[in-house]
């Protein structure tokens, strides 16, 4: 059972979601807070300490706390696929392969991906929406061992990542992410809806298991009017995040 500090805690967590308290206000005073939720200052502080170790506020002595974050926001130290994202914050995910084909791994393939240069690896791309609208497009390459999995996976699955650890025990558990800007090329347009060269926020990621073993490695094309990315600094966390864009 939840001890009052933690159901406090919960309830300023869905206040800040429902941005009740946008990124960059203050929480009220601690007294304040105390009177609405009736209890004391003490268990105020213990609330407010659980969001502080989270990233959600900010935590400055004597002062009014800052909301930094909201969990709209997804830390890429969480690793959370797509759907996972989309999910925490109240939208729903949608998924559509385009093309999957074999093809004999280039050098950047085999030097990503940990494998000989000419080695079959499974191609995908796929096109992600949040509420059906599309707002990325995925090329993913697979690494052999996994890509049998990934071609039974129904072409029109919200989650991948899901359906792989449901299937194959599989669990991506290191990422590196290279972020920089593009301009859209013929097929990001058509695929996403809208003009050629426009902006585009890519993301190139290598994903691993617990092991180490490269599992893949994708070029993700986010429309940047849909996803943006921020870095929240503090002397105890600096942390990346991916968020709808404003």
């Amino acid at each position: 059972m939840a001890t009052r500090h933690e159901e406090i805690a919960d309830e300023l967590r869905r206040a800040i979601d429902r941005e009740e308290y946008t990124v960059g206000s203050r929480l009220p005073p601690e007294t304040e807070l105390a009177a609405h939720y009736g209890v004391s200052r003490g268990t105020v502080r213990q609330a407010v300490a659980a969001l502080t170790a989270e990233g959600l506020i900010g935590s400055r002595q004597g002062a009014r706390r800052v909301v930094l974050a909201s969990r709209r926001s997804q830390s890429f130290a969480e690793l959370r696929s797509f759907a996972q994202w989309a999910r925490a914050m109240g939208r729903e995910a949608t998924g559509h392969v385009v093309s999957q084909e074999y093809l004999p791994a280039t050098a950047q393939d085999a030097a990503r991906l940990q494998l000989r240069e000419g080695t079959q690896v499974l191609h995908v791309l796929r096109v992600r929406g949040l509420d059906g609208e599309p707002v990325l497009v995925e090329r993913t390459v697979y690494a052999g061992w996994i890509s049998p999995a990934v071609e039974t996976i129904d072409p029109d699955a919200a989650s991948v990542t899901q359906l792989l650890y449901e299937s194959t025990g599989l669990v991506f558990a290191y990422g590196e992410h290279v972020i920089d800007a593009v301009a859209a090329s013929a097929q990001d347009a058509e695929l996403l809806g809208i003009r050629r060269t426009s902006p585009l926020l890519r993301v190139r990621r290598v994903t691993t298991t617990r092991e180490g073993r490269p599992v893949e490695w994708s070029d993700d094309r986010y429309r940047s009017d849909a996803v943006s990315f921020s870095v929240h600094n503090s002397i105890d966390n600096n942390a990346l995040a991916r968020k709808t864009a404003d």
